[in-house]
């Protein structure tokens, strides 16, 4: 499931909402950290985006403390009043007491805090009586850079509460209107705060994460295309090198990895196999060293393999036979890690 974030500090825009909507998101993430003197403007945002969720059957999670609970005049023995709001559930943390978590559980959906979560508190609760039907597990996203997750612990702490069926959520930074005050991404795992948002969700996806949301506000149309494509196509960023050619265009449209996985480079089944370059000349341009990334097609020089398009997995030496007509973004180069044999994969030219 993917989700989004919108916080109440900012103003609720119903239309990008339903951008992401549209785009196949089902969830809302917000956050219920209230400033004193706004607790009633906030009470007021809350029960308008829980109406906005409602209307597109969005879930809509709220992450809570006992302070916001009482700004917003309800306490923990009637939490669940907050259904009626439009929320579906809430990202509870530590100091919760367990019989309120347990009774909770059972009303609505409840998110813990897989950093403070431990087995033997699950265990506690699970035979207290836990409806693990409603409970779900969420990591942090982390504002400033160098703290976020490394990815050896993350995966064991999925592991272990996958391992009782309980799912696991954990955010991507967005690529656009990056959340202040510090503007560096909203990632779980600190390694996606260099990647691109497709490519951040296409890891967690491969890590078998089954709630991905995105922690800044906001993402770039190319990246919301990617994310809609996901389920049949990696959808990759590149900068086109010369004039727009008949590679570009089959590259754009879309063409698969050959089934025989190459060691060095991703290989365009269609490009030579088609024919589409058999009466057309490929002269050599730009013959220069192909970089990680490097998008080519070889040329008349290299006689039957004229028309084959490749992307480099690797740093390969120039060539004179080889053209490079391309390079994929640098926020994009991990999902060649995920172009396997067969895969289908396109160019989106910025």
């Amino acid at each position: 499931m993917l989700g989004i974030s919108v916080y109440l500090q900012e103003r609720i825009e119903e239309e990008k909402i339903r951008r992401f909507h549209q785009a196949g998101f089902c969830s809302i993430f917000t956050s219920l950290h209230i400033p004193e003197e706004d607790a009633t403007a906030y009470r007021t945002k809350l029960q308008l985006l829980g109406s906005i969720a409602s209307g597109l059957k969005m879930e809509l999670m709220a992450d809570i403390s006992t302070a916001s609970m009482e700004k917003l005049a309800l306490d923990w023995n009637a939490a669940e009043a907050v259904v009626d709001w439009g929320v579906t559930g809430l990202r509870i943390d530590y100091g919760i007491e367990d019989d309120v978590i347990i009774r909770l559980s059972q009303k609505m959906k409840v998110a813990l805090n897989a950093s403070t979560l431990t087995e033997d508190h699950l265990e506690k609760l699970l035979s207290g009586g836990l409806y693990t039907d409603n409970i779900e597990v969420w990591h942090n996203f982390y504002p400033r850079p160098e703290t976020g997750l490394a990815s050896s612990d993350f995966l064991a702490k999925n592991v272990l509460f996958q391992s009782y069926g309980l799912k696991v959520q954990a955010f991507i930074p967005g690529d656009r209107n990056l959340r202040g005050p510090l503007h560096q991404g909203l990632p779980t795992l600190e390694r996606h705060r260099a990647y691109g948002t497709f490519a951040a969700f296409t890891e967690l996806k491969a890590y078998k994460v089954d709630k991905i949301l995105i922690g800044d506000p906001d993402v770039t149309d190319e990246a919301l295309i990617q994310l809609k494509d996901a389920v049949d196509t990696i959808t990759l960023r590149a900068r086109a090198f010369g004039g727009r050619t008949k590679a570009h265009e089959l590259l754009e449209k879309g063409t698969y990895n050959r089934p025989d996985l190459a060691r060095d480079v991703i290989r365009s089944e269609e490009s030579r196999m088609s024919g589409l370059f058999r009466d057309s000349q490929v002269p050599p341009f730009n013959c220069t060293e192909r970089k990680e990334g490097a998008i080519t097609i070889d040329n008349d020089l290299y006689m039957r393999y004229k028309g084959e398009i490749q992307i480099a997995r690797r740093t390969l030496p120039q060539d004179d036979k080889v053209n490079v007509i391309g390079q994929v973004v640098p926020e994009d180069m991990p999902l060649l890690n995920f172009i396997d044999g067969g895969r289908c994969f396109r160019i989106i030219w910025v």
